[in-house]
């Protein structure tokens, strides 16, 4: 079993000019139309089921698999890909409803579930592996190229691709037009809201078995990678000032935001019929590609594939892809997604949301701690060192959940999400909690002894 996106195979063809290359990404990123589908990518640590501190054999994993029949049908229509840490990612098919997503998705992880247990494996839905250092197991040279570009800045990539996992919730991008269906509304509402998303859903508080210092270490960690990559486009992000209308720039064009975003990135590899080797100069932009630096010019296969190498919070793809949602424990996942599916699909869901999570965009955040007092973060980060123990994001996402269920209950979501939604809100929204907080109480119950010094993981709290 292996990921389409590392082996597809390179497709020669002309070279693109720079105005065909801003055409074609500003056609493929938001393609428009009455919002109605959703989906969900769910991406899974695989564990030994007897010790989940051992390394687990790729090649068991694909053995696992095998038991499905070929070419890997799933009864839900989703699809199978490996991650570069032996990561398993189950992308669901789109779905005409919440129900239907829900409804499909689990009888696809079902299945998948049944294929790991006989042979003693376990998906564990967590945002960051606890115990196990990072391992690349897939030998390609996307991955490779990738782990050398990231490399450059430190061991952060490496971390990210084969130790973190995370639930990508998908939603189409809207109409055209302002309004709550509109996809500019669409589009800055889920960027506004990704703060509270990542605090309510955070659960990756360990790395080697210690405290990083973070409710989600998986959203540090993508927060320390390549900016031109990994960052929300310009015009993205809700803001006050004049000039502003309910947040944002009221010319904003997202459109056009991200095709400078994706034209201004670093080419992360350049496939090379024939060759092991993908790796390019530090430094090359798509638009310096464009322009005549590299060793051939770029095609339109290769943009697409360049694309495909973005990681923003909201990516782009037609449709709008989620991405700074912590992997969540056994059927958790149904939560993000119904969440999502509620704050973005009913009008006055997500009209109350964007007003609820405005005051959090106004400001100076000042780090936590009287050593970094003097320093400020953003607001993404402030979301995944604190949590909800954050007053303002607390407050945030208690509106947040309120106004979803209450859109559930009048779209007619299935009984069972709209009791998980319930039972997750009273368990941790309510309280000021998070998934982290559970596996931080279990890790500090279990090394309650006199001769224990529990510390920080400073490597990750010395950096912004």
């Amino acid at each position: 079993m292996t990921s389409s996106r590392e082996t597809s195979a390179y497709l020669p063809g002309p070279p693109l000019t720079e105005r065909d290359a801003e055409w074609r990404t500003h056609g493929i990123c938001f393609k428009t139309g009455p919002p109605g589908q959703i989906g969900v990518e769910l991406e899974w640590l695989v564990k030994d089921g007897s010790d989940p501190a051992l390394p687990v054999d790729q090649q068991r994993v694909a053995a696992a698999l095998g038991r499905l029949e070929a070419p890997l049908a799933l009864p839900g229509g989703g699809r199978l890909t490996t991650e570069p840490g032996g990561q398993v990612e189950l992308s669901s098919a789109p779905a005409s409803s919440l129900g239907g997503c829900v409804s499909a998705t689990g009888d696809d992880l079902a299945a998948l579930r049944g294929a790991l247990r006989p042979p003693g494996l376990l998906l564990a839905g967590q945002g960051m592996d606890p115990i196990r250092p990072p391992w690349r197991v897939l030998d390609s040279p996307r991955y490779a190229a990738m782990e050398q570009f990231f490399d450059r800045a430190g061991p952060w990539g490496r971390m990210m691709m084969c130790s973190t996992a995370s639930v990508q919730v998908c939603v189409d991008a809207g109409q055209e037009g302002p309004g709550p269906d509109g996809f500019r509304w669409r589009w800055h509402l889920l960027h506004a809201i990704g703060p509270v998303l990542v605090a309510a859903f955070a659960n990756s508080p360990l790395r080697v078995g210690r405290p990083t210092g973070w409710k989600s270490t998986r959203q540090a960690i993508w927060s320390r990678l390549d900016p031109s990559r990994t960052r929300a486009p310009a015009d993205a992000e809700p803001f006050t000032g004049s000039g502003a209308s309910n947040g944002w720039p009221e010319h904003s064009d997202p459109r056009s935001a991200w095709v400078s975003y994706a034209l201004d990135a670093e080419v992360m590899c350049v496939r090379q019929p024939g060759a092991a080797c993908w790796d390019v100069p530090a430094g090359l932009t798509f638009r310096d590609w464009l322009r005549g630096a590299g060793e051939r010019r770029p095609t339109a296969d290769d943009l697409t594939y360049h694309l495909s190498t973005l990681f923003p919070p909201v990516r782009p793809h037609g449709h709008l892809e989620l991405r700074m949602i912590d992997a969540q424990p056994g059927d958790g996942w149904i939560v993000p997604t119904a969440v999502v599916s509620a704050l973005v699909d009913d009008p006055d869901a997500a009209e109350a949301a964007m007003a609820a999570v405005m005051d959090l965009w106004h400001g100076h955040w000042p780090r936590p701690g009287p050593a970094r007092s003097g320093a400020a973060e953003n607001l993404w980060q402030r979301a995944a060192r604190l949590g909800p123990e954050d007053a303002r994001l607390a407050k945030a996402s208690r509106r947040c959940f309120e106004e979803a269920q209450a859109a559930l209950a009048r779209r007619g979501a299935p009984r069972p999400v709209r009791d998980a939604v319930s039972a997750f809100t009273e368990r941790y929204v309510l309280r000021d909690r998070c998934p982290a907080d559970d596996r931080l109480d279990d890790a500090r119950a279990g090394a309650r002894r006199p001769d224990h010094h529990y510390e920080s993981d400073m490597s990750l709290e010395g950096q912004p």
